[in-house]
This record gives structure tokens, C-alpha cells and sequence, in this order.
């Protein structure tokens, strides 16, 4: 490979999982003990990781997955899926444990509730990291969740080349040691995300969250509002952004903070400031929501345009 030669380097290389989504439709969630109908099962390819990768090469993105699926149906179902969409699964892993499965089920309102068994994902060692330095030293951006365990994310860190920005999304989120704050460009979290970082001096809204998760330690925040859009800060300019969202019918909210943080990541990637690249994904984001699932909900760069 030569050195940073622009035609070698990936857009986007994202570190973290691929699950199979089972998804049953109720009229409402259960209570404690009790059971409710719901629709035919539907199995969809999904997972934080393989969801930011497709969303990122639906776009237009070179982009890599380095994820770890079981030797089963759900792990071909995936593979397949990354392939069709033209990203790059040379260092996706097989075996080990089945592939991680979510459980979700979906309200007519469209929000869901979501259990998820990291199956294969667990077994994604600091040691699969390090194997795949290459591919880590040949990417602009790298994008990271915590559906993967802390000690890969952290050596995902370490690995990374020395131009190499992160934008890390901590969901579901969990304690992050500081090395791993401080190299987030940027930390990109929605409102339950903010709170559960911050605890309980999180301030009253958006507007204190964002200068107090920079105080942390990561470069740069992005924190996603849903409807209402997102808010950008960034340490090096001192600005607080507030990106309004188009107007749109939502459907299915499933996967729309993955495909916003895959977009912020290739725009990134591309050169775009950090106001353009979240101006950009949050009309990806809200594409989106129009249809139903995660990954086939994931828009060309012809449709975000068409908002």
C-alpha cells in the first residue's frame, strides 16, 4: 500500500458489531408478565457497526467493516448484505460464537425497545485490532460504537494512524476511559446518551450538555436531537451549532442515529467541516426515519438530495 496515496485510502473504516435484527410489530409493549401478539417475525442484517457501514457506502463511501460474525446463517445474511452495498468485509472475522442478535419490537408510533445478545460481537478482541493494522493505518476516519467490548475500543484508539480521526458513538453507553474521550472527533450522542455521560449535574437541556461533555476531554460533540435536528460544539473554534432537521413523516426510527453518524463520518472523511458534516447527516438521518427497518431504510445520495 502506499503511503496515503488517496486511491488506497477508505472513506471510512468502522470497528464494531453486525447483528441479525428480529423485529416483531405490537400494538404495545408488554408489561411485567404478561404476553402480547405481534406480527410475523421479520430478520433484518443490522447491528451499530454493519449499520454505519452500509448506511456509509449506500452514500458513495470507500468504506471497511471490521466486525465479528458467527459461522451461521445470520453471519452469511450479513456478509452478503455489506457486500451487495460494496463494502469492503475483508476484515470482517467468522466464528467464535453465534452472531449477536437484537430483539426489537416496534410500536405503531414507530419507536422500538430493543434487547440485544452480542453473541459473536463479545468475542471482537484487542487482539482482532491489532491483526488489522493495515486496514486501521488505511483509513481517514474510523468510526466506533459499544455494542463492541471497552478494551477493543480502546486499542481501536491506540492503532489508529496518526492522521486518522475517530468519531466514536458510546451507545449503549457505558464509563469511557479518558484516552478514549479525548481522542473523539467527534463524540456524537443523543439526549439519553448526554444524560446517562454526564449524570447527574447534566444541566437542563442540549444547550449545557454540549460544553460540559467537552469538558471531558473529546474535541469536538455532536449531539442528535431527532426531529429537532442536532447540536454541534467544537473546542477548537469555541462555536455551538444548532442544525435544524427537514420536515419529514416519520415512519420507522430504527437505525437513523447509525446512518447520521456514518454520514457525519464520510463527510468528515471527505474534508467537510464539522457544521457542514452534521448539516449533511441530518438529512441523512432524516431520510431515514421515511421508511421502515434500518438498513433498507438507508438512503443514496440521491435521495438525501431529493429533501
Amino acid at each position: 500500500m502506499h503511503d496515503n496515496a488517496p486511491d488506497d485510502r477508505y472513506d471510512l473504516l468502522v470497528v464494531g458489531s453486525a447483528n441479525a435484527d428480529l423485529v416483531i410489530g405490537v400494538e404495545r409493549r408488554p408489561a411485567p408478565g404478561e404476553t402480547v401478539l405481534g406480527s410475523d417475525l421479520a430478520v433484518h442484517p443490522g447491528g451499530k457497526g454493519a449499520n454505519q457501514s452500509l448506511a456509509a457506502a449506500r452514500l458513495g463511501a470507500r468504506t471497511a467493516l471490521l466486525a465479528r460474525v458467527g459461522d451461521d446463517d445470520h453471519g452469511r445474511l450479513l456478509l452478503d448484505s455489506q457486500r451487495a452495498a460494496g463494502v469492503d468485509t475483508d476484515g470482517v472475522l467468522v466464528g467464535g460464537a453465534p452472531t449477536g442478535v437484537a430483539l426489537i419490537t416496534v410500536d405503531p408510533s414507530g419507536d422500538n425497545s430493543i434487547v440485544v445478545s452480542p453473541g459473536a460481537n463479545g468475542r471482537l478482541t484487542p487482539e482482532d485490532v491489532r491483526a488489522a493494522a493495515p486496514l486501521l493505518a488505511a483509513a481517514r476516519v474510523i468510526s466506533v460504537q459499544l455494542e463492541i467490548p471497552l478494551d477493543t475500543v480502546a486499542e481501536t484508539v491506540r492503532g489508529r494512524g496518526p492522521d486518522t480521526r475517530l468519531v466514536l458513538n458510546p451507545s449503549p453507553p457505558a464509563p469511557l476511559p479518558e484516552e478514549v474521550l479525548a481522542a473523539c472527533d467527534p463524540l456524537v450522542v443523543n439526549e439519553h446518551e448526554a444524560r446517562y455521560i454526564l449524570g447527574e449535574d447534566a444541566g437542563e437541556g442540549p444547550h449545557d450538555w454540549a460544553p460540559a461533555l467537552l469538558a471531558l476531554g473529546p474535541r469536538s460533540v455532536v449531539i442528535t436531537l431527532g426531529a429537532a435536528g442536532a447540536l454541534v460544539a467544537d473546542s477548537r473554534t469555541g462555536s455551538l451549532d444548532h442544525l435544524v432537521s427537514p420536515k419529514v413523516e416519520a415512519v420507522d426510527t430504527t437505525g437513523a442515529g447509525d446512518a447520521f453518524t456514518a454520514a457525519l463520518a464520510w463527510r468528515l472523511g471527505r474534508g467537510d467541516d464539522l457544521r457542514e458534516a452534521a448539516a449533511f447527516a441530518v438529512r441523512v438521518g432524516a431520510a431515514a426515519v421515511t421508511a421502515r427497518g434500518a438498513q433498507e431504510s438507508f438512503p443514496t445520495l440521491e435521495e438525501v438530495d431529493a429533501l
